[in-house]
């Protein structure tokens, strides 16, 4: 089944869709592992000093969560700050291109939603990502990293901001192609057929707290060509919240 349009013209159920959405992008992922790092690889200036706050908090030798981890793009800075860390994906091709580039840093293949790490680590990191979480999933994944925290972790995270208008318009577009689509979700045409999921930074921040975390900081980074930009956020986990 396409993820992008119902079988047989049949109206698709939303969580059959979502599910086989998983995979697509897994099966994406993996096809552009050989050109990852060249077209995505740099590390922009506004993502680098929110990563630099964010493994300050850190105790020197604390233990880092990097989730989806990609090829590893992030792996360096971590590892000079003098922490350690554990890289996850669902994404087997990036991580062996990983592994190739750094093989002292251990790796697990699956999905952000099924991460099962309990007060394992002292923060979790979850770089250009999120975008591709349905709203549904945002609190089972925030919910996630928390739990894989310490009492005292830290978080940071970015949202990926798209024009408003441009949303509204693929979003109508999937609703007339019958596709089970709620606010917020787009499936980009260029340059891949990405899912993406777009939700409210109010709704990100209430998220976020009834997760279990305080944000300390966040920031809207720059625009790439007026069509998107990143909105960091610093958050650090509420002790209280720790069952």
């Amino acid at each position: 089944m396409n993820a992008e349009s119902p079988s047989s013209g049949a109206l698709i159920d939303r969580a059959t869709w979502l599910h086989e959405l998983r995979r697509e992008n897994e099966r994406q992922e993996d096809a552009l592992v050989e050109v990852y790092d060249a077209e995505w690889g740099e590390i922009e200036d506004d993502h680098r000093m929110f990563i630099e706050r964010f493994l300050a908090e850190l105790p020197r030798g604390g233990r880092v969560l990097d989730a989806p981890c990609g090829t590893g793009k992030y792996f360096e800075m971590v590892l000079d700050s003098g922490r350690r860390l554990l890289g996850v994906d669902q994404s087997g091709g990036y991580l062996a291109k990983a592994a190739t580039t750094f093989p002292g840093v251990p790796t697990e293949k699956g999905d952000i939603q099924d991460l099962e790490h309990r007060d394992e680590f002292d923060g979790v990191m979850c770089v250009d990502a999120m975008e591709f979480i349905p709203p549904e999933d945002w609190p089972l994944v925030l919910g996630r990293f928390r739990d894989a925290l310490h009492a005292d972790g830290w978080l940071y995270l970015t949202v990926e901001l798209a024009d408003p208008g441009a949303v509204r318009e693929a979003n109508a577009d999937l609703r007339q192609r019958g596709l089970p689509v709620v606010d917020g979700e787009v499936m980009w045409e260029e340059p891949y057929g990405y899912y993406h999921h777009y939700p409210t930074l109010d709704r990100v921040r209430a998220w976020i707290a009834e997760a279990g975390f305080t944000i300390v900081d966040e920031a809207e980074g720059p625009w790439h060509d007026g069509e998107y930009a990143y909105h960091h956020v610093l958050a650090r986990t509420n002790p209280r919240s720790k069952g």
